[in-house]
């Protein structure tokens, strides 16, 4: 097995292991209950299962490899020694974990010096394993995927996400507001991760969203990439937390036009 093969195989057992735990212990959450908190605004919630399935997560990925280095939503954070780094999503899509709805997944990328090589988006409520490796192509529980085929955006379904704070939503909404009679419709599924996956897969055209950290991004991003989407932000930016923009080749550049026109990155 290639280098590559090797982490892609740890980040799948791992994610699947930790998107059991966090089933089981779904339950014993409930909105406004002490095992929930928030972050960055009244709406960014985090809940004890996001941090107790980090520390699963970091436990097991250094049991097998010590020398790695770790950066993960919840604060694990360190360098490692081996120019192999794991950039964790314990819960992409806390709202709709602690909400009971069936859209959030435990997302888990690996670099190589600093290059995204491997990663995996474990779809925890319908347990599906999304993976992609660098040059290797993109898989929904083993089976190649790829992104859509549509070659016109007023045709195309669209996902997004929208950010915590009240002023960015607003400014959002608006964005929003006049992309809509330019597609086909939204979706809104919760989790970034998913959503990059989506596109993969050709379960929606197109996606963009501001605000997406590494965590985010790493896994979902590489997949679509490896199912045939370009991945970027605005005019050749690497894709990041200003934007992320993911579609197939021929939607990419009408769809990067009309965003860069309607100021998305500045809501």
């Amino acid at each position: 097995m290639t280098q590559a093969q090797e982490l892609l195989a740890l980040a799948v057992d791992t994610a699947a292991r930790a998107a059991a735990f966090l089933r089981d212990g779904r339950e014993s959450l409930d909105v406004g209950s002490d095992d929930v908190t928030t972050k960055s605004s009244p709406t960014d919630v985090v809940t004890a299962m996001d941090k107790a399935a980090e520390a699963m997560i970091v436990d097991s990925l250094l049991c097998a490899r010590p020398d790695d280095g770790v950066l993960g939503e919840e604060g694990a954070s360190r360098p490692g020694t081996s120019g192999v780094r794991w950039v964790i999503d314990p819960v992409d899509g806390t709202v709709n974990y602690l909400y009971r709805l069936p859209s959030w997944s435990v997302s888990i990328g690996v670099e190589v010096d600093d290059e995204v090589v491997a990663g995996v988006v474990h779809d925890g409520p319908r347990d599906i394993a999304w993976t992609g490796r660098l040059g290797g192509g993109a898989f929904r529980d083993g089976i190649p995927v790829r992104c859509s085929t549509e070659t016109d955006l007023s045709q195309a379904l669209l996902a997004t996400g929208f950010g915590y704070a009240a002023e960015t939503r607003r400014a959002q909404g608006q964005v929003m507001g006049a992309l809509l009679p330019e597609i086909r419709d939204i979706r809104r599924l919760g989790s970034a991760a998913l959503d990059l996956c989506a596109v993969a897969a050709g379960h929606v055209d197109v996606y963009y969203e501001q605000g997406l950290n590494p965590w985010d991004l790493a896994a979902g991003g590489l997949i679509a990439r490896e199912a045939g989407c370009r991945v970027e932000g605005f005019n050749g930016e690497s894709a990041g937390y200003r934007m992320v923009v993911a579609a197939p080749p021929a939607l990419f550049d009408p769809l990067h036009a009309l965003l860069v026109a309607l100021r998305a990155d500045e809501a």
